[in-house]
């Protein structure tokens, strides 16, 4: 047993850095580097495409060669740990802010973590929405109730104009009227509705400090308290249709 857990060992290093794990022949010795080369090529191609599958907006802004290039590193140095692949990717973000050949798109990394939040919303947990009067009760006492919010709703702030940047990007979408912004400041709120679909909405500074809030535990009326003058009503309508209002908490007394 110990000797395959080291032969699993140096194969997944050997994958990632090149090196021939021991123990891998061929028929003609001198084929097995190639082999393992051409295997390890294919293995790099697959994960580079699962990437880009991840972060599409990334690989269209960058373009499909130079994204292909910066997955491979970006790949060398955060292979994955896991077999679901869903779960590799959240250090991306990171690795594209300290990427100095993309340190003139300074909003590139907070694009790739909007699209690490959309994969993280779109498996998360199931919850099912709560009842059409969950928001009235809570209304009739806001202080000592709180919302329950599905597992997959994220909030995302951002200096630069992250959502505006996801929707131009979209297949099929069409082309802004003014040039886009980029450095203009956008929330973004991101959640799974009842269809499956992982949508992306854009939120003022208070409905995001109301949002932000609400996913930390406190009360509806504390909630309110710091929306800046913002009117979550319309964000508080949105959740329900979508499905992502999950039920009342009663906050227990301080």
């Amino acid at each position: 047993m110990t000797a395959q857990i080291d032969l699993t060992r140096a194969f997944r290093q050997g994958l990632f850095d090149g090196s021939l794990p021991p123990g891998v022949t061929a028929h003609a010795p001198d084929e097995a580097a190639t082999r393992f080369a051409v295997y390890r090529n294919n293995v790099a191609h697959g994960l580079t495409r699962a990437l880009a599958r991840r972060f599409p907006v990334i690989e269209r802004l960058v373009g499909a060669d130079f994204f292909a290039a910066t997955a491979r590193l970006f790949l060398r140095d955060h292979p994955p740990r896991d077999p679901r692949l869903f779960l590799w990717g959240e250090g991306f973000p990171a690795f594209l802010q300290a990427f100095r050949p993309l340190r003139d798109l300074p909003y590139l990394p907070d694009v790739a973590r909007l699209e690490w939040l959309r994969g993280q919303a779109y498996h998360a947990a199931d919850a099912r929405p709560a009842p059409r009067d969950a928001l009235a009760t809570a209304a009739t006492d806001p202080a000592r109730f709180t919302l329950h919010l599905h597992p997959s709703v994220q909030l995302l702030r951002s200096r630069f104009a992250v959502v505006s940047i996801w929707q131009a990007n979209q297949p099929g979408a069409a082309q802004p009227d003014k040039p886009l912004r980029p450095d203009r400041a956008e929330n973004a709120l991101i959640l799974r509705d009842t269809a499956d679909r992982v949508p992306v909405f854009a939120l003022s500074p208070g409905e995001a400090a109301f949002l932000a809030a609400l996913l930390r535990g406190d009360s509806l009326l504390a909630a309110a308290a710091l929306a800046e003058g913002a009117d979550p009503g319309p964000l508080l309508t949105r959740l329900i249709q979508t499905g992502t209002l999950a039920g009342l908490l009663e906050r227990t007394a301080q």
